[in-house]
C-alpha cells in the first residue's frame, strides 16, 4: 500500500464517510483522481489531487463557496485536507450535458439556454478580489503555446504574433470585470432539472479561475472543443447573453471573436503538450475541430494581422502531422 493511499484511508476514516464504498469515477486533463463515496442511500465524491504534481485544492474550495453563495450550484465541500490535497464533495450526479445532449436532443437548446442564463447571472456579481486577472499579457502567453507544443519552436513567428495580437487583445478584450471560470463547457456542467434556475447547473473544473472579459466563458460553452455546438444554438446564446446584459453586440462580437481565437490558440498548444509531455494522445483527435473553430474567429477584420502570422507559421493538422505528433507521446517533458 503507498503512502498516499494511506493517507486517502485516514482522510477518508477521520470524516463522516468512514466505512463508505469507493468506485473510480472519470478524471480529467489534470493531476486529480475522483472516486465516488456510497454510504447507504447517500453518496459524495472524493478528490484527490495530490500537492507533490502540482495540484492544489485551495482554489477550488475559495470559488466553490463563492459560486454557492450566488445561489449557483458548485458542489458543497464536506470534509477538506488543503495539506494533503482532499476534499469530500457533494455529489452532483452524472448527468453532464454532453451525455444528457445525445439521449436527449430536444433538451439541447433548454441546457445551452441555462448554462447562458448561469454565466448572466455570475456576471452580475462583483468578483472575487484575490483572482488574478487574465490580462492581455498572460493571455498572447498562453496563445503561444501553440508555437512552443504544436509547432515546436520557431521563436521569429512566435515573436511577431506576439507583437500584433497583445495590442488587439488589449484594445478589444481586456475589460477583466467578471470571474471566468476558463473551462465552462458541456464536459463540466451537469443538468439538474430537479433544482431551480440557474441552481440546474451543476458547475465543475472551475479552480483556476480568474477575472477577465464576460464574452469569454461564453467561447467556451459555445465553441466546445469536444463536440459541435450548432451555429444558431450559438447565435441564439450570444444574442439571448447580449440582449439580458444590455451590451453593444457588435463590440461583444468582436471580443468574443478574439477571445475565440485566443483559447483556441490556446487549446491547441495545450492539447499537443497533453500528448507529447503526458502520453495523453486522444488529445490529438480534437484538435482539427479546434482549428476549424480558430479559422471561424480569425475571419474577424480586426483579427486580419494575426490570421495572416497565424496561418502562416502553424501547420495545418493535416492526418499525417496529427500522427507524427502521436507517434512523439511521452517523448517531450519540457521545450
Amino acid at each position: 500500500m503507498s503512502e498516499r493511499t494511506k493517507l486517502i484511508e485516514g482522510f477518508i476514516a477521520g470524516s463522516e464517510w468512514a466505512g463508505a464504498k469507493r468506485s473510480a469515477l472519470a478524471g480529467d486533463a489534470s493531476n486529480r483522481r475522483y472516486e465516488r463515496l456510497q454510504r447507504g442511500g447517500e453518496t459524495a465524491v472524493l478528490m484527490d489531487a495530490p500537492p507533490e504534481k502540482g495540484e492544489d485544492v485551495r482554489p477550488f474550495v475559495s470559488i466553490a463557496h463563492y459560486l454557492t453563495e450566488l445561489g449557483l450550484s458548485a458542489p458543497r465541500i464536506w470534509a477538506e485536507d488543503a495539506e494533503h490535497g482532499f476534499l469530500i464533495l457533494e455529489d452532483l450526479g452524472d448527468d453532464l450535458f454532453a451525455r444528457v445532449i445525445p439521449d436527449h436532443p430536444d433538451l439541447e437548446v433548454p441546457l445551452y439556454q441555462a448554462a447562458t442564463d448561469v454565466l448572466i447571472r455570475l456576471h452580475e456579481a462583483e468578483p472575487p478580489s484575490n483572482l488574478t486577472r487574465y490580462s492581455p499579457e498572460v493571455m498572447a502567453d498562453l496563445s503561444a503555446l501553440a508555437w512552443t507544443w504544436y509547432k515546436g519552436g520557431d521563436a521569429s513567428s512566435e515573436q511577431m504574433f506576439r507583437d500584433v495580437f497583445a495590442p488587439i487583445l488589449e484594445h478589444y478584450a481586456a475589460d477583466h470585470s467578471v470571474l471566468i471560470q476558463r473551462d465552462y463547457h458541456a464536459e463540466n456542467l451537469l443538468w439538474m432539472p430537479d433544482r431551480a434556475g440557474t441552481a440546474r447547473v451543476g458547475l465543475l473544473d472551475f479552480q483556476d479561475a480568474m477575472t477577465g472579459h464576460r464574452a469569454y466563458d461564453l467561447v467556451s460553452l459555445l465553441q466546445d472543443a469536444r463536440r459541435d455546438v450548432p451555429p444558431e444554438i450559438e447565435t441564439a446564446m450570444i444574442r439571448r447573453y447580449v440582449d439580458e446584459a444590455a451590451l453593444d453586440p457588435d463590440a461583444f462580437q468582436t471580443a468574443y471573436a478574439v477571445l475565440g481565437a485566443q483559447r483556441n490558440l490556446r487549446i491547441i498548444g495545450v492539447f499537443a503538450r497533453l500528448c507529447l509531455r503526458d502520453g495523453k494522445s486522444h488529445y490529438i483527435d480534437l484538435i482539427p475541430r479546434v482549428w476549424n473553430l480558430m479559422l471561424r474567429d480569425l475571419d474577424h477584420p480586426v483579427l486580419a494581422p494575426v490570421s495572416s502570422i497565424v496561418l502562416n507559421a502553424l501547420p495545418k493538422p493535416t492526418p499525417d502531422y496529427l500522427q507524427d505528433l502521436k507517434q512523439k507521446c511521452a517523448t517531450t517533458r519540457t521545450l
